[in-house]
C-alpha cells in the first residue's frame, strides 16, 4: 500500500442512524443522525448515505479537475451530484448501495466531459473503493 497522507476519524455514538450522532475527532463534523422520512423515520437530521454522496462527490470533483488539468483542459461552472441509493433485498434481509454520479461542467464539449467522467472515475478514491462492489452509473452533462 502507498504512504498514508491522510486518516479521518469518524465516531458514531448512540443509536446509529436513528438518532444518534456522528463526530470527528477535530470538530469539524458534528451532526445528528435521523432516519429519513422517506424510509418512514421522522427525518430532521443526516444520514449515512447523505454522508457517503457528499463525500464521494467532494472527491469526485478533484479527480475532475486532476483528470482536466493532465490533459490541459480549463474547467468552469463544475458540480458534481452524487446520488446514494440503500436498496433492501426482502428475501435475504439485505441491505446494499447503487451510485449515480453526474458531472456538470461549462466550457467542453460532451465528448470532454464524458471523457473526463470516465477519467476522473479512475483516479478518484471512491470510485476505486466501490469499484466491482457496488452499480454505479456516470453521466456527463455540459451547459
Amino acid at each position: 500500500m502507498a504512504e498514508t497522507t491522510y486518516t479521518a476519524v469518524a465516531t458514531s455514538t448512540a443509536e446509529g442512524r436513528n438518532g444518534g450522532r456522528a463526530t470527528s475527532d477535530d470538530g469539524a463534523l458534528d451532526v445528528h443522525l435521523a432516519v429519513p422520512k422517506a424510509l418512514g423515520g421522522a427525518g430532521g437530521g443526516t444520514n449515512p448515505e447523505q454522508l457517503f454522496a457528499a463525500g464521494w462527490a467532494s472527491c469526485f470533483v478533484g479527480a475532475v479537475r486532476r483528470v482536466a488539468s493532465r490533459k490541459k483542459i480549463a474547467l468552469k461552472d463544475l458540480a458534481v451530484i452524487a446520488e446514494v441509493t440503500l436498496h433492501h433485498d426482502i428475501k435475504a434481509d439485505e441491505f446494499g448501495l447503487s451510485a449515480v454520479l453526474r458531472l456538470e461542467a461549462g466550457g467542453i464539449d460532451q465528448q470532454t466531459a464524458d471523457d473526463l467522467v470516465a477519467g476522473a472515475h479512475q483516479v478518484c478514491p471512491y470510485s476505486k473503493s466501490t469499484r466491482g462492489n457496488i452499480d454505479i452509473s456516470l453521466h456527463a452533462t455540459v451547459a
